[in-house]
């Protein structure tokens, strides 16, 4: 890594990073917009012709109606996939099929995972707004403490390789280290700031997390190495895509909230 690089790297974080967090302790609107943000910068290049804007337009709705409301999800969904075929009917630009496939798959994967993030930090209502907030903040620290266990486990310790043609670095002995300290990150974070949740909550979400997250991670990894790209943009400059900083929160968000939502009451 050169060292302009690397000074753009940590410019960015000083930037970047407290107005994440910034805007996750807001929450509201200026957390919708974070999360709006995020969600539609996707795109693949495959040499298939997606429907790109109008999947930008559909996951922009679908973000926006997490945090509005204005309908259920069944009725959404029908919108979205009966709009979407109604005019790649009408486009005749090569495959159909495939067009479809990987519209379908940017608006569902990135429109309602996102969505899901919204959900978390709209979950507790007033006066306890504030523990959404929370609850992301112990999430991506979790995943984050995760993703270096993993790095430094696998740099010490790997041997044997996860998934060596989807990513050759990725080790089953850092993924186990990642693991191990994805579980004690929640319940570090259940015993300073999630008092609110159980003990067994911190450990089941601390599981989610050590898994999925790292699926996540591994499943991005899958649909760059496939479409021939290194980053799904280049929003934060020095820190690849935007998307490549959240792919685990993307993937973990909609478990958590599920859990939340069924064990965890509001």
């Amino acid at each position: 890594m050169s060292k302009n690089n690397t000074l753009t790297r940590v410019l960015v974080s000083l930037v970047a990073i407290p107005m994440i967090l910034l805007l996750i302790w807001l929450g509201g609107f200026f957390f919708m917009a974070l999360s709006l943000g995020i969600a539609v910068n996707l795109g693949l290049k495959k040499g298939v012709k997606p429907l790109l804007y109008w999947g930008y337009v559909a996951v922009m709705a679908i973000v926006l109606n997490a945090y509005y409301h204005v309908t259920d999800f069944q009725v959404l969904s029908v919108l979205v996939i009966l709009s979407t075929v109604l005019i790649e009917l009408f486009r005749n630009r090569g495959s159909a099929i495939l067009n479809l496939g990987v519209t379908f798959l940017g608006i569902f994967y990135v429109g309602y995972f996102i969505s899901a993030i919204v959900e978390i930090r709209e979950y507790f209502q007033s006066p306890f707004y504030i523990q959404g907030a929370y609850m992301i903040f112990s999430v991506m620290a979790s995943i984050w403490i995760c993703d270096s266990a993993a790095f430094f486990g696998g740099i010490t310790l790997g041997r044997h390789k996860m998934f060596p043609r989807v990513s050759p670095k990725k080790s089953w002995e850092g993924a186990a280290f990642g693991f191990v300290f994805s579980v004690a990150a929640m319940i570090a974070a259940q015993k300073l700031i999630l008092d609110f949740i159980s003990f067994q909550d911190a450990v089941i979400i601390g599981i989610i997390v050590g898994t999925v997250g790292q699926m996540g991670d591994l499943a991005e990894s899958l649909l760059k190495r496939d479409a021939g790209v290194k980053d799904s943009s280049n929003i934060i400059p020095g820190h690849g895509g935007i998307f490549d900083r959240f792919d685990s929160l993307i993937a973990v968000a909609p478990l958590v909230f599920v859990y939340l939502k069924i064990f965890v009451n509001n």
